[in-house]
């Protein structure tokens, strides 16, 4: 290869150039994004940067030893492939950019909710920076979704003083995530930060002044943030010939399809990794669309190397954590076709964990301010160890030690 493109200013992209480089390639790199910001992590924009704890979250990467191209605010608006494996051309706002292999990094955008008011999102560092100058003191705050990132503004906005109410269309938080049994036992957080939640509530549209909610109900509010989850950034890969199916559909090593279904070879001059890629894991035995940081961080080194022609598989446990109301809260596996969950303690207290189980396989599992569980938990997940239920259940008994 002579010529890479790597489209996408986030942690996934400039990941991928990193790897790109430390593994020897010596040709062109140019790095596409529609931000005017140097690449940044996002994780602290819902933390650190709306608590005004910081301001700036710019990755530490030497521009100048990676001889990449930045193409700042530029946007890439179309991708044409030529023949399978013989590279093709990205269309963007700054003209035609031909390449021999392309890395797709596009990360995901925010879902919105319909009408006319102002609605906030909190996805990129502008967009944080502006939130946070709206949460004064008895400004009323009305957010929509309980999940990670709606309970870590609400924690927030109730820190600075504002009045805080959160609507969740399912019965509990984080039912989405984590699902409802495990969901509900975060309830209580809310009351005891001074937020309203207010669950099973559908929003109709956002209008000035506030929400207007199904049945015609309205919530007043000075500010609206919308956390109800992000779709892939695809739009630009329409009409491309890829295969997308709510991502870039993936192999294993992070190689693209072209065509309508899955054909039997994936195209290997084109991968796709971070938010936007539905990669296959054997682990699991399906496709995955993991929205995380940690999957930003790693999946490149596979992802470059599978762009270089070496032989490389990803197939690693999920891992995201989440800081609200107080609470370390982190979450490491997959249980969405887990037997039964084994609880690790007294969820009414201050620390605890929640184990998914099939038969002795630990599927996942989440801690709240226990981070050697997590720790240990993550080891025991990759390994495939058996494990003890009973064990598992016993707050005194170390992970580690819980395994058969």
């Amino acid at each position: 290869m002579e010529r890479v493109i790597v489209v996408g200013g986030g942690l996934a992209g400039v990941r991928a150039a990193e790897v790109l480089r430390n593994k020897g390639y010596e040709g062109a790199l140019t790095l596409v994004s529609a931000e005017r910001h140097r690449p940044y992590d996002r994780p602290p924009l819902s933390k650190a940067v709306l608590a005004g704890d910081s301001d700036d979250t710019t990755v530490d990467a030497d521009w100048d030893a990676l001889r990449c191209d930045l193409l700042l605010g530029v946007r890439a608006t179309g991708l044409r492939l030529d023949v399978p494996g013989r590279g093709g051309v990205v269309a963007s706002t700054a003209g035609d950019l031909p390449f021999d292999g392309l890395v797709i990094a596009t990360g995901a955008v925010p879902i919105t909710l319909p009408g006319g008011g102002r609605q906030h999102v909190l996805r990129t560092v502008d967009e944080a920076r502006e939130l946070r100058s709206r949460l004064t003191r008895g400004a009323r705050i009305v957010i929509v979704g309980a999940g990670w990132i709606g309970a870590e503004v609400a924690t927030t906005a109730a820190r600075k003083g504002c009045a805080v109410t959160v609507v969740e269309a399912a019965d509990t938080p984080l039912a989405g995530a984590i699902g409802p049994e495990v969901g509900a036992l975060t309830a209580p957080w809310y009351a005891e930060a001074g937020v309203e939640l207010r669950t099973g509530v559908k929003v109709a549209a956002v209008q000035d002044g506030g929400l207007l909610l199904a049945g015609g109900t309205r919530i007043e509010a000075d500010v609206v943030v919308v956390g109800i989850g992000v779709r892939p950034g695809l739009s630009w890969l329409e009409g491309s010939g890829l295969l997308l199916e709510r991502g870039v559909v993936t192999d294993g090593s992070f190689r693209t399809y072209q065509g309508e279904e899955e054909p039997g070879s994936p195209r290997p001059d084109v991968v796709a990794v971070g938010d936007c890629a539905a990669w296959w894991s054997g682990r699991y035995g399906r496709r995955l669309l993991v929205e995380h940081w940690d999957t930003a961080l790693n999946a490149p080194e596979v992802a470059a190397a599978t762009l270089l022609g070496e032989d490389a598989v990803y197939d690693a446990a999920p891992y995201f954590w989440s800081e609200q109301f107080g609470r370390m809260v982190q979450y490491a596996g997959s249980h969405g076709a887990s037997e039964r969950i084994v609880r690790r303690g007294d969820p009414s207290g201050r620390k605890w964990a929640v184990a998914w189980l099939t038969g002795d396989r630990l599927d996942a599992v989440l801690t709240v301010d226990r981070p050697r569980d997590l720790v240990q938990a993550r080891r025991v997940i990759a390994a495939g160890t058996p494990v003890d239920p009973d064990a598992i259940a016993d707050l005194d008994v170390p992970v580690r030690q819980a395994v058969r």
